[in-house]
């Protein structure tokens, strides 16, 4: 929805005469808060991506041996293949079956046009897209709290400050729209 702003400009009468008449002719005035929206609907169009490459990597992995995929990961990875750490990601790897890589596909590529569908209406400025994003974005916080208080990561703080952000931001937008009209 784009603010209108009334612009006199000049209009040649038909009339075979050669004075101009000035007369008011509305003009979309850019909505000041459209640069924060496009940036949000650049990070969830980039959510998107990243999720659906999520998505068809584990499809591809189906007729494979995951664990044997984690292990060349491994080593690669300037890491001791001997280690704790690498023994428990190893031992967890070799649990995953095709049925929980069918599922975990299944989820990302989901999230991934949720996501697209958010991205792409922040970027043409629907304001749907706006309200959508700000109650699915307040129904994950508690989500990711939980996860952050059971599995503390620095990653998982970041996420969660990234998320705050892009809330705090979309209820000031539909606030702002609300107080205009």
């Amino acid at each position: 929805m784009a603010l209108l702003e009334t612009q006199t400009v000049p209009v040649a009468r038909p009339q075979g005469g050669s004075e101009a008449s000035a007369e008011p002719v509305l003009a979309a005035k850019r909505p000041p808060n459209s640069g924060g929206l496009l940036l949000v609907g650049l990070y969830k169009l980039s959510k998107a991506i990243f999720f659906g490459a999520m998505g068809a990597g584990a499809l591809h992995l189906i007729h494979h041996n995951f664990g044997d995929f984690v292990m060349g990961v491994v080593d690669r990875l300037p890491t001791d293949p001997e280690s704790h750490f690498v023994g428990l990601i190893m031992d967890r790897a070799d649990l995953v079956n095709h049925h929980e890589l069918r599922q975990f596909s299944m989820a990302t590529f989901a999230y991934s046009v949720t996501c697209l569908i958010e991205g792409t209406g922040l970027m043409r400025r629907k304001v749907w897209a706006e309200y959508l994003t700000t109650i699915l974005t307040a129904m994950a916080l508690p989500w990711e709290s939980y996860e952050l208080i059971h599995h503390f990561t620095w990653l998982k703080v970041g996420v969660i400050l990234v998320n705050l952000g892009v809330l705090i931001y979309l209820l000031w937008v539909l606030k702002q729209k609300r107080q205009q009209g």
